[in-house]
């Protein structure tokens, strides 16, 4: 074969196999680019089992194309895993941790989201006494006094949080006090409900959860009510000072639009039987 026409297929050869490489290299590009178009979100319990998130979701990445990865915990754990540079925002309901959260560095700036309110929920006969009340602080003495079965979720939780502060306002030293009649489970919301459920037992939850949990069957709501059972949603990105892998741009534009008219107006639409679970307050004054 003559010279030329060994060199002319060569550099052929080498031509298409740099249009290969080209073609892999933008492949890798792309495939790259695309698996950067997701966040992780470590929020509540609250905000998967009462089906937000599956309402919110899909409105956002339409709008963005950007995918939210859920890591539901309770708000202790899901400020750890942020902590530990697991996560890109969190949206929890422990105001008091949040702003500690922030206060270490581990956040940037916390923002209100939405709200719902506590209720207490019990079995139908009631034997503490306390169905069509009111005032929390006197149900959870009855409870105590009468030691009326009562379920704790106990998992560091925003809803756990709060209870122990209830026990703690109602003069309760519920560390001292508790007994077979108080069960900690360590689990989540929906755990606590059917665990409170087949115990015939009280347990505090948030209203969305309470709204959206199917297997209701003795328990109603006792307590309700009570401006100490307001429960406030914030939302935080992570500092991607502190963890410079946090996808920091697509995760405010997360917070973006859920603090935006659009974002709320999701937030608000979100009914389960036609009963709203969240009302959206990100107009109000921000931390």
């Amino acid at each position: 074969m003559p010279r030329r026409t060994i060199i002319g297929l060569l550099a052929a050869a080498a031509f298409a196999l740099s249009g290969l490489a080209l073609a892999a290299l933008a492949q890798d590009a792309s495939q790259e680019k695309s698996l950067e178009r997701w966040i992780v979100v470590a929020s509540t319990t609250s905000t998967q089992d009462s089906g937000l998130f599956g309402h919110i979701l899909p409105l956002f990445k339409a709008k963005t194309g950007i995918d939210v990865r859920v890591v539901a915990q309770g708000t202790g754990q899901a400020l750890d895993t942020a902590r530990r540079g697991d996560a890109d925002v969190v949206l929890v309901h422990a105001k008091e941790q949040e702003e500690a959260f922030v206060a270490e560095g581990h956040g940037v700036q916390r923002f209100d989201v939405m709200y719902n309110d506590f209720v207490l929920v019990g079995p139908n006969s009631d034997p503490a006494g306390v169905k069509g009340t009111r005032d929390i602080l006197a149900a959870l003495r009855a409870i105590r006094e009468k030691v009326a079965l009562f379920v704790s979720r106990g998992d560091r939780s925003g809803t756990h949080a709060t209870e122990l502060r209830l026990w703690a306002e109602a003069g309760i030293d519920i560390a001292r006090d508790k007994g077979p009649w108080y069960r900690e489970i360590g689990q989540g919301m929906g755990a606590a409900l059917n665990t409170a459920g087949a115990m015939g037992a009280y347990v505090l939850s948030d209203r969305g959860t309470w709204i959206s949990f199917r297997n209701k069957g003795d328990l109603v709501i006792a307590v309700e009510g009570d401006s100490r059972l307001f429960n406030q949603y914030g939302v935080i990105l992570v500092n991607p000072a502190k963890h410079p892998h946090v996808k920091a741009r697509l995760g405010q534009a997360f917070i973006d639009w859920l603090l935006s008219a659009e974002g709320q107006k999701a937030i608000a639409a979100f009914r389960v039987n036609g009963e709203p679970l969240f009302f959206p307050n990100a107009d109000k004054a921000r931390s």
